[in-house]
């Protein structure tokens, strides 16, 4: 490559990064708004109860975002994960009943989730099933095999399991007087390593490749059907680490109900976090804030006195807009680097 075709390449690439921060640093301005905003009409908001319920709502659906990253990183999608949330909740405590040891049975429950993952990527990957597709037929399926194996009954874990439960309900330490909830550092230890993967590893840039040009990542030797499939994992799994947290978090699980919707806030989170919808974009700190945004937007309607039934369009307006964001930014972007390669051809001329 030439001089000024590096040179080209750097500002391009830098140009990604820009544009990338941008977001990240957009919808933490929002999160700062709702906070400001929230706590200056209901001085509750900063109650220590309330913040650590904030917190664990957070963390527990923040996890779950960061699993929904991984595929639209790649251009796909995944609307099953609150179907595996409710299978992974509900075969848990049946597992324990069944005598199966604590420790075991976690195990098992996020095998299979993972084995989920492996399902679908194959179908996506090896029969050329569309994400969408594939994805919508596990939210159907996985909810009905969750309703079917306990006959619709509610199961819980009793008072049996107080040091499992703990891994849910736990505040292993405090902050002043914030008691921080056993979920947020799992969320933390999950966000790391997830950024770390995406961001440094080989496989994460191959991730981020595959969801910019599938085609120049075939050619330029990204196994893509490993790729494919190994993003639809880290998606169940995540899924099914948040449904046993879940479960053990609420302690009676309703097969029927358990996870629903939970899919359109782990990919809402995701967008809003900055994962581009056409792929090849995405920020594991930008899901978390998102998955914050969409916890403090639910917490603002409770106590502000806003009428529940508007939840749901609070938050598809606030995802709307995050859209809008994310597509004025793109464009942005590609004016920049239109004029940065015009720059360049003007270089290599003269």
């Amino acid at each position: 490559m030439t001089e000024s075709g590096s040179a080209s390449a750097a500002r391009s690439d830098a140009s990604s990064r820009l544009a990338g921060w941008g977001k990240v640093l957009g919808i933490f301005g929002l999160l700062v708004a709702i906070v400001v905003t929230t706590g200056a009409m209901n001085p509750r908001f900063f109650g220590a109860e309330n913040l650590e319920n904030v917190l664990q709502r957070t963390a527990l659906f923040g996890i779950i975002g960061i699993g929904a990253a991984f595929p639209i990183v790649t251009a796909g999608i995944d609307l099953s994960i609150g179907s595996v949330i409710a299978l992974v909740a509900t075969s848990l405590p049946l597992l324990l009943d069944a005598g199966v040891p604590a420790g075991a049975a976690v195990v098992v429950v996020l095998l299979l989730a993972a084995g989920l993952g492996v399902i679908h990527g194959l179908l996506i990957t090896r029969l050329g099933l569309q994400p969408f597709v594939v994805t919508l037929c596990g939210l159907l399926v996985y909810r009905g095999v969750a309703r079917y194996i306990v006959d619709d009954q509610t199961m819980g874990f009793g008072s049996n399991h107080d040091g499992l439960r703990s891994l849910a309900t736990g505040r292993p330490f405090s902050i002043g007087a914030l008691d921080v909830p056993a979920p947020a550092l799992v969320l933390v230890a999950v966000a790391v390593l997830a950024a770390v993967f995406l961001g440094r590893s080989v496989w994460g840039r191959w991730m981020l490749a595959l969801g910019r040009n599938p085609v120049a990542a075939r050619y330029a030797g990204v196994p893509v059907e490993r790729v494919t499939i190994l993003a639809y994992v880290i998606c169940s799994l995540l899924a099914g680490v948040g449904g046993v947290l879940f479960a053990l978090d609420v302690n009676s699980v309703q097969p029927a109900s358990m996870g629903n919707f939970y899919e359109l806030y782990a990919i809402a989170a995701a967008v809003l976090g900055g994962c581009s919808l056409r792929g090849g974009e995405g920020s594991i700190l930008g899901v978390v804030l998102g998955a914050a945004v969409m916890r403090l937007l639910y917490n603002s309607i409770v106590l502000l006195g806003i009428p529940s039934q508007l939840e749901f369009a609070i938050v598809g307006g606030v995802l709307l807009l995050g859209a809008i964001a994310d597509e004025v930014v793109r464009r942005l972007a590609e004016a920049r680097r239109a004029r940065e390669r015009a720059r360049a051809r003007t270089e290599r001329t003269t």
